[in-house]
């Protein structure tokens, strides 16, 4: 039996806290292994497809890697006891798929799966719900060698991880999302090459994120099947997409986007079908051949959640002959189809990250998803942004994410009001960490973290965050 430890206080911001969220709303902060763990050759985990990536000359800036990240595979208690002391109420971890089966077959590695034991218990003993996720891109390197997500056989190792880290985890951990950004891993790792394995074949994207949607439903009968009470979702990266102008160009540009960046996943998951415009759009690049009979079947086998993440909004339009090139810039090799489309940039606030910042987005995500798809309950499973941090004598009073969680929490309560069924948020990152292909020079964290020497520090930013959970609100103004 776990027993509960005393959930200390940190000194908190005073808030009004005047706009008020529903007394059961969910309020917590996410991670993923490769970003934060290290640990990379520790306790018989082996290279996933980001350990072979970050390691290749090139690949990432200043040739940054996970090997140690932010340590927490070491730090781990000292972290979540940090979770207690900023009020999270929930933590969306992933689970490192080499780290729990090396290989990517064959039995379970029982020391990869004690560090999340480990975790599992000490999130539940300061009474924070733990919120699991099957996999944020860490795709084992065998399975890569042997094709990686392109081959049909991957979604079917998929659900056998699956599997065993529910017989180990299952009795304590309810909510299960299968996967994280799925367009990230098939657009971005075998489309444009940008992400790991760092594959530039359109082709190969497409079947890559149909077998991981077949994963993603294989994995959730196999969950079902053994633990009936879990509640299981996936959780996908979403965007508002907009034409530039009322041309008729723009609005098939925003089509044609939008049918990739959304339908192309929402629509098998949600209504077990591909978009037909979008089959039409991508004829040149397949015939859809890979898609079996039964596939859409089992991607739309019924889920209990959503996850969304969202941090911002496409605007696009058709080539405009003699436009500035600063205007526009060129759909890349992540969008199979759309070569020609121009993506527009508007001249507003943008982050670290040079994403525009657009709260209003997410109301219109949101309430779009409930409006056109599903009665399901909701989750923002991340919403954060990259800014340049500065510790200055000890703090770091990052005013710049403050406001723009504050505009984007603000959004996600306008949201509850017009009807969706919005039942949590989690904050991305609760740390600094291993930003993907753009190394350590991109900070998302709540929590500022020194890379020589560990030391965690609590922005103003987490302090605010703190507050918001422990009055479930926000100051009117």
């Amino acid at each position: 039996m776990t027993v509960p430890h005393h959930r200390p206080t940190l000194g908190l911001l005073d808030a009004g806290g005047e706009l008020t969220f529903p007394p059961d709303f969910l309020w917590g902060a996410a991670t993923a292994a490769y970003q934060i763990e290290g640990a990379a050759a520790d306790d018989g985990r082996t290279p996933s497809i980001w350990d072979t990536f970050s390691h290749t000359p090139g690949r990432t800036v200043g040739g940054h890697t996970g090997d140690v990240a932010c340590d927490h595979y070491h730090r781990m208690p000292d972290d979540v006891r940090l979770m207690a002391e900023l009020g999270l109420r929930s933590y969306r971890f992933s689970v490192s798929w080499p780290r729990v089966q090396p290989g990517g077959s064959g039995a379970a590695n029982s020391a990869g799966l004690d560090f999340y034991r480990r975790l599992v218990d000490e999130l539940l003993g300061w009474g924070i719900e733990p919120w699991l996720t099957l996999y944020h891109w860490d795709l084992p390197q065998p399975l890569e060698d042997a094709g990686g997500w392109p081959a049909r056989d991957t979604a079917a190792r998929f659900a056998d991880y699956a599997q065993l880290v529910a017989d180990a985890l299952g009795d304590r951990v309810h909510n299960w999302t299968t996967l994280n950004e799925p367009w990230c891993s098939a657009f971005l790792g075998y489309g444009s090459g940008a992400h790991a394995p760092g594959r530039s074949d359109p082709a190969d994207a497409v079947r890559a994120g149909h077998h991981l949607m077949l994963g993603h439903g294989l994995a959730v009968q196999a969950l079902r099947a053994s633990h009936p009470d879990a509640r299981l979702g996936i959780t996908v990266n979403l965007y508002p997409v907009t034409p530039a102008t009322d041309a008729p160009g723009d609005a098939d540009a925003a089509r044609r986007i939008d049918a990739l960046a959304n339908r192309f996943f929402l629509d098998p998951v949600l209504r077990g079908s591909y978009p037909q415009d979008l089959r039409a759009d991508l004829a040149a690049v397949t015939d859809f051949g890979h898609v079996r009979d039964g596939d859409l079947a089992t991607i739309s086998t019924p889920l209990d959640l959503l996850g969304i993440n969202y941090y911002s909004r496409h605007v696009v339009a058709a080539p405009v002959p003699g436009a500035a090139p600063e205007a526009y810039w060129r759909a890349p090799t992540c969008w199979p189809g759309s070569e020609d489309v121009r993506f527009v940039t508007r001249g507003v606030p943008v982050t670290d990250m040079n994403w525009e910042i657009d709260a209003p987005g997410l109301v219109e995500t949101l309430q779009r998803v409930h409006r056109e798809y599903t009665e399901l309950p909701l989750y923002v499973t991340e919403n954060g942004a990259a800014f340049v941090d500065t510790v200055v004598d000890g703090r770091v009073d990052d005013t710049d994410r403050m406001a723009y969680l504050d505009s984007h929490l603000r959004a996600a309560h306008a949201a509850i009001g017009s009807g969706v069924p919005l039942r949590g948020y989690f904050a991305w990152s609760l740390l600094d960490n291993f930003e993907w292909a753009w190394g350590y020079g991109k900070r998302f964290g709540l929590v500022y973290v020194d890379y020589d020497s560990q030391t965690r520090i609590p922005k103003s930013s987490a302090r605010w965050y703190a507050e918001v959970i422990r009055r479930n609100g926000l100051a009117a103004q």
